[in-house]
């Protein structure tokens, strides 16, 4: 298989690969929010949980082996477990338009939506919400929102995430292949660990960097950084559960669940070189992947064409966490890096 010379899509994020919308919604003064991935027609899935502390939904479903083979959207929160309360928002809007998963003769569908949170609970923002927290209505407001642009850095699910020292975000990219294979990624990066070499402006995802799309700083120097503290340029909070990078992966190719899920482990490589540490005790890493099928990968040298897949997928999450610190902004828990590096 050949897929020809590779280049970033026109839009850079996961509108690229078509049949997918995007909608962001945030709540400011709690310093919160929600992104929804909603396919335009219900999608192959599989999904990935690596960190130490996860919070998901639907993960279970997502295994080859279960019953449904494709899923009606993808929820990322904010807000640790109350965050995923936004998933029952979104299906609840995609219920009352006939959008799920069909059973028997029932006049009701039952929408797919698999979520994954992190956590912003510790980020200043106003979170005495009561009994009324706001993550359902933020989740139908995501659905209402959704569209092929949408907004990068302090937006959806990135609103009051934290990267290390720095601010995170939301980011995203795209591969296109000459071929026509496309994939992309689109990231919420809220990790424990550095997005960035320690002592240096450099981002550790920089040997991926296509055209300057977060800085154009170019790579740490050479040698000598597995000698340096493995925390250096981490979070000074260690609490359990106050991290994590979650994310969609998004494909044009005939995936099959299992396949997906493939892809999905592969495309956790691409947490690891963005992020040290990485997968820790107190980071929930998750990553779902979804497939529209309107490219055919084939059915010769599958395995091949799977593994080209897969490295593009890791390639697309490393540039999108990268992107998504350089576009964020701060809100005053944490210094942007462009700020700090005066971008």
């Amino acid at each position: 298989m050949h897929l020809g010379l590779i280049r970033k899509g026109p839009r850079n994020h996961i509108g690229d690969i078509g049949g997918i919308l995007v909608g962001n919604a945030g709540d400011e003064a709690v310093r919160t929010g929600v992104t929804v991935v909603l396919p335009q027609a219900r999608a192959v899935a599989g999904g990935d949980v690596r960190g130490g502390g996860p919070g998901t939904r639907e993960t279970d479903l997502l295994d080859p082996s279960c019953l449904v083979d494709a899923v009606d959207a993808v929820v990322l929160s904010g807000g640790s477990s109350w965050g995923l309360d936004a998933a029952s928002g979104a299906a609840a809007w995609l219920g009352a338009r006939g959008r799920g998963y069909r059973v028997g003769s029932s006049p009701l569908v039952s929408p797919i939506v698999p979520a994954a949170i992190l956590f912003d609970l510790a980020n200043g923002g106003n979170k005495q919400w009561g009994e009324e927290p706001p993550y359902r209505t933020l989740g139908k407001a995501a659905c209402e929102a959704a569209a092929v642009d949408f907004a990068l850095g302090n937006a959806g699910a990135g609103l009051g995430a934290t990267a290390g020292k720095y601010k995170g975000g939301l980011g995203s990219t795209s591969a296109v292949a000459e071929s026509g294979l496309a994939v992309g990624a689109l990231m919420a990066a809220n990790p424990f660990g550095a997005v960035v070499a320690p002592g240096t402006d450099r981002f550790w995802a920089a040997p991926f960097e296509m055209d300057g799309e977060f800085g154009g700083r170019g790579m740490p120097a050479a040698g000598g950084f597995a000698a340096l503290d493995p925390l250096a340029g981490s979070k000074a909070d260690v609490s359990p559960g106050g991290n994590t990078t979650i994310g969609v992966v998004v494909t044009n190719a005939d995936l099959s669940p299992a396949d997906a899920r493939r892809v999905a482990i592969m495309a956790q490589d691409g947490i690891a070189r963005a992020v040290r540490p990485v997968h820790t005790p107190v980071d929930g890493d998750t990553i779902f992947v979804l497939a529209t099928g309107a490219y055919a990968l084939g059915q010769e040298a599958r395995h091949v064409a799977l593994s080209m897949l897969g490295a593009l997928a890791a390639d697309c999450v490393a540039r999108a966490i990268a992107r998504a610190v350089y576009e964020a902004e701060t809100l005053g828990a944490a210094v942007a890096y462009r700020d700090r590096h005066r971008i």
